[in-house]
């Protein structure tokens, strides 16, 4: 469980930094003027390498969302099920009650 939750963590600031070393689609100057090369895989070519580790990034970072949401129900749903303990609570101690007379004041 320790173990998921350092490895998400570890992708999400992965996955931040990734993210944030790409260059956008509209990055080039070219783009800008409508100049930007319109192929089958776009200006830039097939997926580089950033895109790559972006997309195995995302991945990961799904799995472990899961796996630790899945874990999180389990544990909620298994506290729920525990018996309670078999000691009933202390009852409370009854302290008996004298009556008091009304004492009226002197004239």
């Amino acid at each position: 469980m320790a173990l998921i939750t350092v490895l998400h963590i570890l992708v999400c600031f992965a996955l931040i930094l990734i993210v944030l070393l790409q260059a956008g689609k509209g990055a080039e100057i070219g783009a800008a003027f409508g100049g930007a090369s319109q192929t089958i895989f776009g200006s830039s070519g097939a997926m580089g390498f950033l895109t790559k580790l972006t997309s195995a990034a995302a991945i990961i970072f799904m799995i472990t969302s899961l796996l630790l949401a899945f874990t999180a129900t389990k544990r909620a749903s298994s506290l729920m099920r525990e018996k309670p303990s078999q000691t009933a609570p202390a009852a409370p101690q009854e302290i008996p009650v004298q009556p008091q007379i009304p004492v009226e004041p002197k004239k």
